[in-house]
Order: structure tokens, then sequence, then C-alpha cells
């Protein structure tokens, strides 16, 4: 517990250091927002991401880069972990914004993080915002802000997926972009799977192919979030399976 500790304060320490950045980036984001300008103020919550990680001594493993598209997309992603959030924005490859809960808005430093990378706050109770959170959401991607949903709404805490939630999609067909699911695994480990204590894991993020909107003009919400979970669930067991098989090899030679 006495190193989960450590790692907190650390974290807090790295938010509150980024300070400095957070002035220069607030600066950047009122002339432009040009790719270039977008990289310079992401660079900020990517920095503090990565540091926060490699002090767990977790090793992360990005596979299929080269299928990320240059335009703005909605990344579907499974959700296994608050770990998360950091791998996606520290490995990803791509500046990101997220769908997120109306509490982090009272964070102080890292809620301004997350409007300076368009992020957009939700209050799932309130219908009325919650609705206009969604529209908000939509405009950012059709000028070129990409964002990340997890449609499974909480933690899995393991690498069994709950139920998709079709609601989210409607940010990508409404305006029209590539939806690119990510399968996460791995994460649970470092936090949720021994009871809020923080140790390190190997964490695989897998960038499975884009889907268009030509692929998915014809499919129904909940039709389209079921094909997507599957791909994403396949995909875990995939490396869930070949990881066993690395076990068992380096076993049998010990």
């Amino acid at each position: 517990m006495i190193r989960s500790l450590k790692i907190y304060i650390y974290a807090i320490f790295i938010v509150i250091g980024s300070g400095f950045k957070l002035r220069k980036s607030k600066k950047l984001a009122s002339q432009s927002s040009n790719q270039l300008n977008k990289e310079k103020i992401f660079a900020g919550p990517k920095m503090v991401s990565q540091k926060v990680i490699q002090k767990t001594k977790s090793d992360v493993h990005v596979y299929g880069q080269v299928k990320l598209p240059d335009e703005a997309v909605l990344f579907v992603a499974n959700h296994q972990g608050l770990f998360d959030i950091l791998v996606l924005i520290g490995y990803l490859g791509k500046p990101i914004g997220f769908i997120a809960k109306k509490e982090t808005k009272k964070l102080p430093i890292v809620s301004t993080w997350m409007e300076l990378i368009h992020c957009v706050f939700i209050d799932r109770s309130d219908r009325r915002q919650a609705v206009k959170a969604i529209n908000q959401g939509i405009a950012h991607l059709k000028i070129g802000h990409s964002i990340v949903v997890f449609p499974e709404g909480t933690r899995s805490r393991g690498s069994n997926l709950n139920e998709f939630k079709s609601g989210s999609l409607r940010l990508a067909t409404k305006a029209k972009v590539p939806i690119v699911p990510v399968a996460i695994n791995g994460t649970y480990q470092m936090m949720e799977e021994d009871k809020g204590k923080i140790k390190p894991s190997t964490i695989t993020m897998t960038i499975t192919e884009p889907i268009y909107p030509s692929d998915y003009q014809d499919k129904k919400h909940g039709e389209l979030a079921a094909s997507i979970q599957t791909t994403i669930q396949e995909t875990i067991r995939s490396q869930d399976t070949a990881n066993l098989g690395k076990y068992e090899i380096n076993e049998a030679i010990h």
C-alpha cells in the first residue's frame, strides 16, 4: 500500500509540475487550432500519462498504429480499469479527448488540460445536459478533434467485456467520421485486481481496422455496437491465448 501511495503522490506532483506547460498551452489554444498546435498542447497530458505509467513499472505494447486514419475519428475502447485513460493518452499516437463524467471537471489543473484537449463533460442523470454534451462532441469531431468513448459505461475490471451501449456511437454517425475499435488488455491488473493497490502489469493496446461511414451507414446502432464489441473481445481473447502459450513454453523450458 505504501508503494501505491508513493505513486499517487508522484502523480499529483507531476500534474502540479505541468502548470508551466499548461499556461503555454492555453496561449497556443487561443491562437490557432491547427494540427501542429494540437500536437504541442497534447504533449503535456501525454508526458504526464507516460511518466505515471512508467512509475508503476508497467510495460505498454501498442499494435496497429499504422491503421490510424489521418482525420478525426471516434475511438471506441473497452474499459478494464482506471489506467486505461493514461494508456490511451500516453501511447495511442494521436491527440484525443474523452467523453468524461462531470465530476472530473472539479479536478484542479486536470480539468483545464481536459478542456484544452477537447474533452466533453457529461451528466448522465440530466438528459438535457447529456444531449447537449453529445452535440458538443459531434461538433468537436466535425472540426477535426478525435474523441474516445467507453461504451461499457463502467469498468469491467477484467478481460471479459460488459455489454456495449450504442448511444455513444451517434457521435460518429452524426459527424460522419471513421470509428476505430481499440482493445486494451492488462490495465485491470494494475489496480482493480488487488483492491486498489497499484502494481506493475504488461499492457497491450491493439488498434483494429477502422470502420468508415460507407461501412456502417446501413447498420443500426445496436448492430454496430455488437459488432465492435465482438471485434474487441476476440482481440483480447487471442492475446490472452497467446500469452498463455508463452507461459506454458517457459514453464516447459524451466
